[in-house]
């Protein structure tokens, strides 16, 4: 069975490091927001649905670098056919 081609971990973190540090911006006004008091009862969910959209939006942008990685791999010019052609 032929594996797919990886792609380098640091890819998905730049990939993600503008959305990630958005996300920890929104999390902290979601809590900081939140009454005394309150605070788990009124921040809770909101953070909740932010780490949700970024657990998504992360695993699509991990599945396009391994799509990615696997056109590289396969195109003329792509890592593949260098190897194949000795380079």
């Amino acid at each position: 069975m032929d594996r797919l081609p990886r792609f380098e971990t640091g890819q998905l973190i730049d990939r993600m490091r503008n959305e990630f540090e958005q996300l920890m911006t929104q999390v902290a006004q979601a809590v900081n927001d939140a009454p005394p008091g309150r605070v788990i009862v009124e921040s809770e969910e909101q953070v909740r649905d932010l780490l949700g959209r970024f657990r998504q939006s992360t695993y699509q942008a991990a599945l396009q670098l391994r799509v990615d990685a696997a056109e590289a791999a396969f195109s003329p010019g792509g890592q593949g056919n260098q190897q194949a052609q000795g380079r």
